[in-house]
Formats: structure tokens, sequence, C-alpha cells
């Protein structure tokens, strides 16, 4: 027969442990799925990942359903260019976005015959595999990848669609405390170039920098109870992958 002191015992331990759980999620790490291929070919759906809480500093999202509990950020450290950020929409302040981050405040952006300009310079795109294909939703569409170099000497790998580039904009003027964002797949994502639903992300939405990779899977093989297909299922290549 259980005891009265086992089952407070044992409540007790589960009550630290999801105490411990919280504090590591809100202070230090807290995992993410890739539900959308707006990051591909950096980041493939089903992808899963860590974002550590503590690049950026603090503020109320940075705690599970955003309490007010204070105002701004503490310990805030500012981002940089080319980082690859969660952050919660500024339309409904709830929903997370994972992007890379382009504009910093004051800077310029603008695209001119489907080159990225940031403050009236062309970022350099070197073109690495022309006719290629990635998702956009459940659909494949074709590409060409390139790499982009920021002024910063960051270097990452972008898609543009063949057929379609989001070709010409106004200038975006990142306001003070805020940021722009952009999808690495550029033409299947929906990020700070669409002002009505993302737009310019204040500083205080930014939840925290993706590192790294500890779980990937492709659902459009199969779920994971499918054990005797896990070899093409399962990623294993992408397991604790670092996130550029």
């Amino acid at each position: 027969m259980i005891s009265k002191s086992s089952i407070i015992d044992n409540l007790k331990t589960l009550f630290y442990a999801l105490i411990i759980a919280i504090v590591i999620r809100s202070l230090l790490l807290q995992p993410f799925y890739i539900p959308s291929s707006s990051m591909d070919p950096n980041l493939l759906v089903g992808d899963r990942l860590f974002v550590t809480k503590y690049s950026y500093g603090y503020s109320r999202h940075s705690f599970p359903f955003s309490p007010n509990i204070f105002v701004g950020r503490i310990l805030f450290s500012k981002p940089k260019m080319g980082d690859v950020v969660v952050f919660k929409t500024p339309a409904d302040n709830r929903t997370d976005y994972i992007k890379r981050l382009i504009g910093l405040p004051g800077d310029e952006i603008q695209f001119i015959d489907g080159d990225l300009y940031i403050n009236n310079n062309q970022i350099l795109k070197t073109l690495i595999k022309s006719s290629d294909s990635v998702f956009c939703g459940n659909d494949k569409i074709k590409v060409n990848f390139f790499n982009e170099k920021l002024p910063n000497g960051k270097i990452y790998k972008t898609a543009y669609r063949i057929d379609y580039s989001f070709q010409n904009s106004d200038k975006f003027l990142v306001p003070e405390n805020h940021y722009f964002f952009l999808g690495d797949n550029r033409d299947c994502s929906k990020d700070s170039r669409f002002l009505s639903e993302v737009g310019y992300v204040h500083q205080d939405n930014l939840v925290g920098k993706a590192q790294f990779l500890f779980f990937s899977s492709d659902y459009r093989i199969g779920g994971i109870l499918k054990f005797w297909d896990w070899k093409n299922i399962i990623r294993f290549n992408r397991f604790f992958k670092k996130i550029n």
C-alpha cells in the first residue's frame, strides 16, 4: 500500500522538476519546431532546434504565455546582422516566427531587380546551384541557390524562385529599437516585407537566437512511429547541426 508521505514526496518531486523545467525554458534553452519552408534550404520542415534565451537578454516574451511581469528588456545584448532569430510576430505578440535578421535600427532595406540592397549597397549574391527545387507549402518550386554576404561578413545560403522573385520594393527604413527580418526561401516567406502581417519587429519581441538542431524528420515520408522506415523518415545527418 502506498503511504500518504510517499505520495506527498512524489508530488514534491514533480513540482520541483516542473520548476526546474520552467527555469531552463525561460532563461537558458527552449526547443522549437520548424512548421514551414520559409527558411529552406537552411531549416527544413520537421527540424527541431534549440534557441538560447540569454543571447539577447530577457523580455516578457522569454517566459511561457508572455506574462506582463515587466516592461522592456533586461541584460539586453544587441543581435547581429545575419543571426537566425525566433521572435513573436508584432501582429498578435503570440505567434513564434523564425527568420534571418537583415536590417538593424536605422538601416534602409530595398529590393531592386531581385537583388537585396542595404543602405544603398547591393548585397553580394553568388550563384552556387541553378535549376534546383525547394518546397513552398506542399508544392515544389524551381529555384536558384545563392550565397549572400552581408556587410559584416556573414555568409548564408538563399533560394530565389526562377520564374518569379520579389523584384522591386520601396525602401524599408527600420525604426529605432526595431529589426527587419527575411526568410532564406525568399519567394516563400511571410516576413518584414509584409508590413501589415509582420513588419518591423521591436526588440522586446525577440525570443532568442537559434543555435543548433537536435532532431529532424520528414513528415512527408511518414511519422516517427513507423520505426521500420526510420532510415528514410529521420534525417540523421541533421542531428546536432549548428545553425548558420
